[in-house]
């Protein structure tokens, strides 16, 4: 494989290697593989404790008590500076190709400060040695998800594969940003704690991850957070706190500790070091899926993963087209890239149903890679949204919530034709969706999917009427799920029964046969529509 960049291959002495930081049924990352013909071997010193033991059972953890020392200045000169630690060999390889300057190119003109980072020093140029380090440094952190061709290709009329990143073990593609950003931090920051403000998928992964790297962890929530997200941190090992009726209250609140106590205030951000972890996505998909045509990621105000993934994959590979996805309601990534800077004003009516794609723009970083490398951004409707998820359930067995579906509401809503016949990929990012609001989401997507409908009509309060229009329904295969009768205040002549009757069909043709049986045999009959 001829990666058109400067990177590193790295082997273990003592017939350890990177790969026996995987599962044993899990295929050998090609990334890793060392050419002898174009190597020069040189002795290095040491960044981290690689912790990756052989016949040592692996889990979705790091495997060791101590936490690493990390040095993040030094990651800009990856690949040149000493790095590993130990009994570690590293070979360099270098190719020289117009592409290495894509990346730089992207980000020439990005601010070194940001308003909201907390974490200025490490905000910098990525490069694609930077995703390189972050994929090799977690890899024994996180899972390393599979991109699996699905059934959903045929109705679709391209061949899909999905990447499951809901799969890792908080539910969400933000542990790769979380772990290598925590991994960067110095070790007397590590020993003083981190803080946390919210009860995004970004705060889970930082309680998880913080806890398995023996890092002091708060989580500040509002006390209108759901139950089962406290709890869920609390189960991380993370010290839950609510305080403030709204999430504005509980940031105040934790930035107050921070500075009192000495902790990093965390919030999600675009630095350098979190955007080289979420980009190690496009890294595992180019060596998953060969040849692959394009490929589709959510999008919104935290496009993270759009532009990390786009800078990896763009450098691999110029000709992958990279699309972003994000929601009619909240068009803040196209505003954003219109305006030539991040929007703030966007209002979040529907932040427990869209999670972070409804947040606000807020990097330049990732604005400007977004800018540059990705090729197209489509919006879709909620309507879109929900089908997908039904889509995801169904055919996949996946329960996602909307961030994790608005990939594939793209192929659902037809916003992407020129796709037909090509080899797609769709990146499931998300899973964590309240049991309440996901039956309520796949209730709804029947009803718009037209495999659930309503309606009412008049019979005589006779016996064997009703009969009559059951026998009509088992006929024509419906299954009810309700059924009601209205006496009193039927206007209709006397001695009549007005029944509303919910149903659930096949399809859309099928809903249809219904209703033109319903009306042949009741005139009167009233269809609720949708």
């Amino acid at each position: 494989m001829n990666f058109a960049a400067q990177f590193i291959y790295f082997k273990v002495l003592k017939n350890r290697s990177p790969r026996d930081c995987y599962r044993e049924d899990e295929d050998y990352d090609p990334f890793w593989q060392r050419d002898d013909n174009k190597i020069k071997k040189q002795h290095i010193p040491a960044l981290c404790d690689l912790r990756c033991c052989k016949n040592v059972p692996v889990r979705n953890g790091l495997i060791g008590q101590k936490p690493p020392s990390i040095n993040p200045e030094r990651l800009k000169d990856f690949g040149e500076e000493d790095y590993l630690n130990g009994d570690v060999k590293t070979w360099e390889m270098k190719i020289v190709s117009r592409n290495e300057e894509l990346l730089r190119d992207a980000l020439s003109s990005i601010p070194q400060a940001s308003s909201r980072t907390s974490l200025a020093s490490c905000n910098k140029l990525i490069r694609f040695e930077d995703i390189s380090a972050a994929a090799f440094k977690i890899q024994c952190g996180v899972q390393k998800t599979p991109c699996m061709y699905s059934r959903l290709s045929k109705q679709y009329g391209m061949d899909i594969y999905l990447k499951k990143e809901f799969l890792q073990y908080t539910g969400s593609v933000k542990e790769r940003g979380v772990l290598y950003l925590l991994m960067s931090l110095p070790q007397d920051q590590q020993r003083k704690g981190v803080i946390v403000a919210s009860d995004s998928n970004f705060s889970m992964a930082v309680a998880y991850h913080a806890s398995e790297l023996r890092i002091p962890v708060f989580v500040i929530v509002s006390t209108s957070t759901a139950p089962a997200r406290v709890k869920m941190c609390r189960d991380y090992g993370a010290m839950v706190i609510s305080y403030g009726t709204t999430a504005k209250d509980s940031q105040v609140h934790a930035r107050r500790l921070a500075q009192e106590n000495g902790y990093l205030y965390l919030e999600e951000e675009d630095s350098a070091v979190y955007l080289s972890g979420l980009g190690t996505v496009g890294l595992e998909m180019y060596e998953q899926v060969p040849k692959l045509d394009a490929v589709i990621f959510p999008a919104g105000g935290h496009c993270g993963l759009l532009a990390g993934s786009a800078a990896a994959l763009k450098h691999l590979n110029p000709h992958i087209s990279i699309i972003g996805v994000e929601s009619e309601s909240f068009p803040v990534l196209q505003q954003s890239l219109k305006a030539g800077h991040p929007t703030e004003d966007q209002a979040c009516n529907n932040h427990h149903f869209y999670g972070d794609v409804s947040g606000v723009c807020f990097g330049s970083n990732s604005l400007q890679l977004t800018g540059k490398l990705v090729d197209k951004v489509v919006a879709v409707r909620e309507e879109d949204i929900l089908i997908s998820m039904l889509r995801l359930l169904e055919y996949e067995r996946a329960t996602v919530d909307a961030e994790g579906a608005i990939g594939l509401a793209a192929l659902v809503a037809g916003k992407l034709p020129e796709l037909k016949g090509k080899r797609v990929a769709v990146v499931i990012c998300s899973g964590n969706l309240e049991l309440h609001l996901l039956q309520q989401c796949i209730a709804h997507a029947l009803t718009l999917d037209n495999r659930v409908c309503r309606f009412s009509l008049v019979i005589s309060d006779c016996p064997g009427d009703m009969s009559k229009l059951l026998e009509i329904l088992a006929r024509e295969e419906a299954r009810v799920l309700d059924i009601k009768q209205e006496r009193t205040f039927v206007t209709s002549e006397l001695f009549t029964v007005e029944v509303i009757c919910t149903v659930e069909t096949r399809d859309k043709i099928h809903t249809a046969q219904l209703r033109n049986v319903l009306l042949e045999r009741y005139p009167r009959t009233v269809w609720t529509e949708r």
